[in-house]
């Protein structure tokens, strides 16, 4: 009996957790397609798609946040990350600023290698992410 009280009260904590973790408004997921995208090589892919996710109303001031090379825009959205910064008072607070996080070309949801052109796809760096 103790150990389903015990069970019981950690499920509570962190539902509590989780809908305090997340004090801003709810992230929306977009994505935009360049068509004939040239890549630094010269190579040009007839459509090559940019996925994001959004936080925030469009009518505020934009931000972009960018992920590390090896993440995509979801983890940007942790309640360590995106729960200290897009909250009311915090540094990105929502319901000032549109926050803008794309999945940078080979991440996330965004264009990459696996979606099934594998070796063809065409060869990109740094440069071709911000040109997309």
């Amino acid at each position: 009996m103790r150990l389903l009280q015990a069970a019981a009260a950690l499920v509570f904590a962190l539902i509590s957790f989780s809908a305090s973790a997340q004090n801003y408004p709810a992230p929306k997921q977009g994505q935009w397609i360049a068509k004939d995208f040239k890549f630094h090589t010269g190579e040009v892919m007839p459509e090559l798609r940019i996925a994001y996710t959004t936080v925030g109303e469009p009518s505020g001031q934009p931000v972009l946040v960018l992920h590390g090379t090896g993440g995509s825009a979801s983890g940007m959205l942790t309640a360590a990350f995106a729960g200290e910064l897009y909250g009311p008072g915090q540094p990105l607070d929502a319901t000032k600023y549109y926050i803008i996080i794309p999945d940078s070309v080979g991440h996330g949801r965004s264009s990459k290698p696996s979606d099934g052109l594998k070796a063809k796809f065409p060869k990109y760096n740094y440069a071709d992410m911000v040109d997309a």
